[in-house]
């Protein structure tokens, strides 16, 4: 197959007019607070959950990539290095059984490096919601508009904090204008106009309905923010205080991580993690282990298992919208997580980023993969099947290892 790659070199310096776009975001994505206001994910005072190093030479394996059968479901294969130099690497990292069998940076990136996360951000938001669930502060079942007083009365009022953790509103689907005044609210592109609002939380009102809540899976990124704001309300406590108390320093992070804030400093939950790449690992890690490390619960084991067990009609649901990011029978969205499958010999589920971001837990094969990426676009079907089938391949590859 022969790739035709855009420029990779950035000539001039990003600016919040372009920071989002190639080859600019080869640059941005590692440097986002020069870009655009953050807020601290800390680490705390705590053990840093080790990972021991293992080498195996990856780099020369072959993996097979496999296409979804709307696009001719072709089937090839090529060594990792290949894979990983022609989807835009920044960072790529294997463990097994915890340890650190490959490790590969790129684009000036290092292991002390944060990276944007881009929508991997939402199945950390989801993990420290998973807590309140756990201890009781929170029930799926419960309605956004009891929850959060601004809700009410709003599209929203009704929808239950499980339709929001599943994508399974009635939210209609942006416009091309709401989604630029989105950007400009988020501060994430400039004002094209003065007086643009620059409080994320002043449009969930706004947002309509176009079905009622509870049908079909569909992916609306903003629902993540509404969740974020329902976990603020309940536990009173900001979003990067709450992913830091029962995320970042629950799994033994490394090092700090960061989150964008809009101006009034609600932070994007959808979207607006960076991390290291050993530490979105370790997040990974904590997952595959049913959320102990160390015989701690460092994420509530009940909330690892739900995330596992879909709803009777879960897998329905999804199949008509979701297959087109998530092909196979078995695959499904559950708590900002995409399931592959789940059975009996354990689960493979993904968090997903536009632009070529992945956290890969394959429990089978006892492997965690977890990839940074500067893809030109936001999203490339051939990319992400390339992607997504090679890392399920490799990992496979190593169940016997």
């Amino acid at each position: 197959m022969t790739i035709h790659l855009p420029p990779r070199t950035v000539t001039d310096r990003p600016t919040l007019a372009n920071w989002l776009r190639a080859p600019y975001n080869r640059w941005s994505f590692q440097h986002v607070r020069e870009i655009t206001p953050t807020a601290a994910i800390a680490r705390g005072t705590g053990p840093v959950m080790e990972l021991p190093e293992a080498p195996l030479p990856l780099g020369e394996r072959e993996v097979t990539y496999t296409s979804h059968p709307d696009d001719g479901g072709a089937t090839g294969s090529e060594p990792l290095a290949r894979l990983l130099e022609r989807t835009y690497t920044d960072g790529f990292l294997v463990l097994h059984r915890g340890r650190r069998v490959f490790e590969h940076y790129d684009n000036g990136m290092t292991p002390a490096t944060v990276h944007l996360c881009m929508s991997i951000s939402k199945s950390i938001t989801a993990t420290a919601v998973g807590r309140a669930v756990a201890d009781g502060t929170l029930s799926p079942e419960d309605l956004v508009g009891d929850l959060v007083p601004e809700l009410a009365g709003t599209g929203f009022a009704d929808a239950t904090v499980r339709h929001l953790l599943d994508m399974r509103t009635g939210t209609a689907p942006m416009t091309a204008g709401q989604a630029r005044t989105d950007m400009e609210a988020t501060l994430w592109a400039p004002m094209s106009r003065p007086g643009v609002n620059t409080d994320l939380t002043s449009y969930f009102a706004e947002w309509q309905n176009d079905r009622p809540h509870g049908g079909d899976f569909q992916y609306r990124s903003a629902l993540t923010c509404v969740l974020a704001r329902v976990a603020e309300h309940v536990t009173g406590t900001r979003l990067p205080e709450l992913v830091s108390r029962e995320v970042w320093q629950r799994i033994g992070a490394e090092r700090e991580a960061e989150i964008c804030v809009d101006g009034h400093r609600n932070a994007l939950a959808d979207v607006g993690v960076s991390c290291t790449l050993r530490d979105l690992a370790r997040f990974g890690e904590a997952m595959r282990r049913n959320g102990s490390v160390d015989g701690v619960e460092v994420v509530p084991r009940a909330w690892v298992a739900d995330t596992l067990v879909p709803d009777a009609d879960q897998r329905p649901a999804f199949v008509r919208h979701g297959a087109r990011y998530l092909p196979g029978p078995g695959a499904y969205y559950r708590n900002q997580w995409w399931v592959v499958e789940s059975g009996p010999q354990g689960a493979i589920y993904m968090a997903l980023g536009i632009h070529g971001q992945l956290l890969l837990v394959h429990e089978p094969a006892e492997v965690v993969v977890a990839k940074f990426s500067t893809w030109p676009q936001g999203w490339s079907t051939l990319l992400a099947e390339d992607t997504i089938s090679a890392c399920v391949s490799l990992a496979a590859s190593l169940a016997d290892g």
